[in-house]
């Protein structure tokens, strides 16, 4: 099991990333959160099955079709198995 914090900048607000990221976690049996930042970048973390952490993160590098990722920074962590489910965070 796999933990990860990501931080995705570029045109990634106002083009239902957030609501995209959460139906491909849903997808992926992952859990955890993702929220806009003040900075215009989004932040998420996801925890699950390392082969499916690994398909959401190159899921962040493209996002969806309208967004335009510019950099995905990555911080593997500790699985905590704290999320019982994926969320959007406001």
């Amino acid at each position: 099991m796999k933990r990860v914090h990501v931080f995705i900048s570029g045109r990634v607000q106002g083009v239902f990333f957030r609501a995209k990221a959460q139906r491909a976690a849903i997808d992926l049996n992952l859990t955890g959160w993702v929220r806009n930042m003040a900075d215009g970048r989004v932040e998420t973390v996801f925890e699950g099955d390392d082969t499916n952490v690994d398909k959401m993160l190159e899921w962040c590098h493209t996002g969806p079709p309208v967004a335009r990722v510019e950099e995905v920074l990555i911080k593997e962590e500790l699985y905590s198995g704290e999320f019982e489910n994926y969320i959007i965070k406001y």
